[in-house]
């Protein structure tokens, strides 16, 4: 089972995903399962949080896109990624 939070900004939405333990490996076949709106969750991009391999920083996160491919950016998604730090109380 993959627990998640779903979230939106200024009309993206967003599951995140706690991959904190590093136990959470997905498929670009099961992000698009996934991201299908009539089938799946639905959503524009999964945010999965990971902890930061760089001294002095406490979490990053991988951006992928519905159809399963990484992306470099996000500003929506940079936006609900700091929220959900703080409203899991992370940071």
């Amino acid at each position: 089972m993959i627990y998640f939070t779903k979230m939106q900004g200024l009309g993206n939405d967003f599951i995140v995903i706690n991959n904190i333990e590093g136990n959470v490996s997905l498929s670009t076949a099961e992000i698009r399962q996934l991201s299908d709106r009539r089938f799946g969750i639905g959503f524009d991009q999964l945010l999965m949080v990971e902890s930061a391999s760089n001294k002095g920083i406490d979490f990053s996160y991988v951006i992928f896109n519905a159809d399963g491919t990484e992306a470099s950016q996000c500003g929506n998604g940079a936006r609900c990624f700091a929220l959900y730090l703080q409203k899991k109380e992370l940071t």
